[in-house]
């Protein structure tokens, strides 16, 4: 999910305790000072509270700044549990390439192969439409979350205090989708599409005649010991440790309300998986370090192509390339959903890692801790 960009613009959080004074949950080493400045600049800009953790050859570093929850002042902890939004695509992609070097399995099977009729209507054709371009946003299908009902639903004040709890199926999201017309012919151009992510976990259930969830779980999250992730379905809470999340929906200058509890259903296999900073770090680690994909699979997943998110960013199967302003490039995911905005990242031998939350959705950029990090 991209949910920032259907909310609000950053903005200046009016909440005193927001600005209350961070404190780091480790040691701070030199090498992490321009990480946790940034992090205190977002503090500063006016997201409630930041969690963030970077490991590298030398170990674990964590820091936090702000508070996890406005009421009580309570600081973030480095050990929050937080959605991770969009970053659940990798994890989606990950499996999807797994079984293709188990033969199950083609990049360039079309969806209708797997899915047949789910995509089509309104000039949408699955036949013309493969499993890679479903994982590199090439497919041209309309992005659900872009419809206008469906953030009227689910993106405004109103909608989302009446339907925060209920439960959307994914063939619901993708008949969504099919109300629109293609944004381009397949294979012709690049944007980014929620739908096609939908449609990827569908897939994963169509092959193993098991759950894309219950698949993350037993190749990804079990495999790794990612104790703190989760992929919770209908569940509305999020697990314990964690942060309050908020939001102001469309309103920059409005109130702030708490969003912590909803049915990410709505968000599906594009967007709906819970996780903390060290997990992320190990994941995204062992992914470039090539301990979940076999070399030629891997190297289909960062085969990149241009988008339309920067200059400096491309895009591979559920993989962002990243060229920061010193040149390094660094591997991972954004990911934003109601009250969360996240990043993850690892350099390109899986070395040095580095996962970031804030537990707001209307302020501050995630961009500069990577840029302190890794720069």
């Amino acid at each position: 999910m991209r949910v920032r960009t259907t909310l609000v613009g950053a903005t200046a959080l009016l909440v005193s305790a927001a600005l209350a004074a961070p404190a780091a949950s480790a040691a701070q080493g030199g090498g992490h000072l321009a990480t946790r400045r940034a992090v205190e600049a977002a503090v500063a800009a006016g997201v409630p509270g930041v969690t963030a953790t970077a490991e590298d050859t030398h170990g674990a570093w964590s820091t936090t700044a702000g508070v996890g929850d406005l009421r009580t002042g309570r600081p973030r902890s480095t050990a929050d549990r937080y959605r991770i939004a969009s970053i659940t695509k990798t994890f989606v992609a990950t499996v999807l390439l797994q079984l293709e070097a188990e033969h199950r399995i083609s990049l360039d099977d079309t969806v209708e192969r797997w899915l047949p009729g789910v995509v089509h209507g309104n000039g949408n054709d699955g036949r013309r439409i493969t499993v890679r371009r479903l994982l590199n946003h090439t497919s041209g299908i309309h992005d659900y979350l872009a419809d206008a009902d469906f953030q009227r639903t689910y993106f405004t004040e109103a909608g989302f205090l009446e339907h925060r709890y209920d439960t959307v199926g994914a063939r619901d999201l993708v008949a969504i989708a099919m109300r629109h017309k293609p944004d381009f012919a397949p294979g012709t151009s690049w944007n980014y599409s929620n739908t096609n992510y939908v449609l990827a976990g569908m897939v994963i259930e169509k092959v193993t005649g098991r759950p894309y969830a219950a698949e993350i779980e037993r190749r990804i999250i079990g495999r790794l010991r990612l104790t703190a992730t989760s992929v919770p379905g209908t569940k509305v809470a999020l697990p314990w440790p964690s942060s309050r999340a908020y939001s102001k929906f469309t309103d920059p200058d409005g109130p702030t309300y708490d969003v912590t509890t909803l049915n990410p259903s709505f968000a599906s296999s594009a967007g709906e998986m819970i996780s903390d900073s060290a997990d992320l770090d190990r994941f995204y680690s062992a992914l470039l370090g090539g301990k979940l994909l076999p070399p030629r699979q891997l190297k289909e997943m960062k085969t990149t192509v241009d988008t339309r998110i920067a200059p400096n960013v491309r895009y591979g199967l559920g993989l962002m390339d990243t060229r920061l302003t010193c040149g390094v490039h660094v591997w991972g995911h954004t990911g934003g959903i109601h009250g969360s905005a996240s990043e993850a990242a690892t350099t390109q031998d899986g070395r040095h890692s580095v996962a970031v939350n804030f537990n707001g959705d209307w302020s501050g950029e995630t961009a500069p801790v990577l840029e302190g990090e890794f720069c």
